[in-house]
């Protein structure tokens, strides 16, 4: 029997095979899957929608267990919020669409956000002002050194900050659900990303339908390829490839834009250093076989016939690009499995 082959379970439709492969639809048989791989010695790679991973052309040489736990409950609170307890594997955007549907505010400004629900936590997810770190109440989790379910670990353990948290490149943590707090009123939180209140042509602070903002933040997102299309291979991406880096207002270029991020530091955009750098959109790799997308040079795409290799080189060269030029370090934002840049 053929090895089961990884890259179909990537957005990037890249990487190798796995030497097993189980597909675990519920907390339980996550649970089970992980306890079998830990007691049989074998080094275990947990996988959601394959959104925010870059596995390496070998593969993985053990068992690949894939969170596939579905299903959402909400429970109205006293102080007129709504708690949306979610299993790990749902389809985050279908969760997001769901909550506009029902009413709740909160989540629309993370539409079209590919993956599954139990990375969110771990990559502390955002977009558009907001993130998963401003509505997230608690997590349950399967701690294997210890074998133990923890339930109801508050959000404040997690150490949650920019596009991290203290699960994130770890795997000795397991999130099973998680449980956010949203609005009631069908509003959305308040705007507080410039570009979105353009296109809403609100100001920002204002709270505008959920399903408004969530139609928006979709078409936004279409525009820059960050809306999952097999046809479209500017959507072939693990989504932003590189962080907005975080340094001393002394240290940014004296032209870049940038965001107040405390104590005397800045956030600037990476796409913006990309491009002044000398990388514009379409910036071919090896062969044409990867590329910056058409459409934002912060995703780093599969044009067809790729491989993790080439994605790597494509990459380096643009940190490297974007070091020479500014003295910046431009840090991944995917989890890199079995490669490095």
């Amino acid at each position: 029997m053929s090895a089961p082959v990884l890259a179909p379970l990537t957005t990037l439709r890249l990487g190798g095979p796995a030497r097993r492969l189980v597909e675990a639809r519920s907390a339980g048989e996550i649970v089970e899957a992980v306890r079998h791989a830990d007691e049989s010695g074998e080094p275990l790679l947990l996988l959601g929608g394959g959104s925010n991973v870059v596995i390496a052309d070998d593969g993985w040489p053990g068992t690949v267990v894939r969170l596939s736990s579905t299903g959402h409950a909400s429970d109205p609170q006293d102080d007129g919020r709504v708690l949306l307890t979610v299993e790990a594997g749902s389809d985050w955007d279908a969760v997001v669409a769901a909550a506009v549907d029902a009413g709740l505010g909160g989540l629309e400004c993370l539409s079209g956000i590919p993956g599954r629900t139990g990375a969110t936590p771990v990559q502390n997810v955002g977009a558009y002002g907001v993130e998963i770190s401003d509505l997230l109440v608690d997590v349950d989790l399967y701690h294997r050194p210890t074998g133990q379910l923890r339930t109801r670990v508050p959000a404040a353990e997690l150490g949650l900050a920019y596009r991290t948290s203290t699960l994130k490149g770890h795997d000795d943590t397991v999130v099973l659900r998680v449980r956010l707090a949203l609005t009631g009123d069908a509003a959305s939180a308040p705007v507080r990303y410039a570009e979105l209140a353009r296109a809403l042509g609100v100001d920002v602070g204002d709270r505008v339908p959920a399903a408004a903002a969530r139609e928006v933040v979709l078409g936004l997102r279409r525009g820059k390829g960050m809306v999952l299309d097999a046809a479209d291979h500017d959507t072939w991406s693990a989504g932003s490839f590189f962080t907005n880096p975080v340094l001393p207002e002394a240290a940014a270029p004296a032209d870049a834009p940038r965001w107040p991020a405390g104590d005397g530091l800045v956030k600037l955009p990476a796409a913006w250093l990309i491009q002044h750098a000398g990388f514009a959109r379409g910036h071919a790799g090896p062969g044409g076989r990867v590329a910056l997308s058409s459409k934002h040079v912060l995703a780093l795409t599969h044009r067809g016939g790729g491989s993790v290799e080439d994605l790597l080189a494509l990459a380096r060269e643009v940190r490297d690009g974007v070091r020479a030029a500014f003295g910046i370090e431009l840090v991944p934002e995917p989890v890199l499995v079995g490669c490095r840049l």
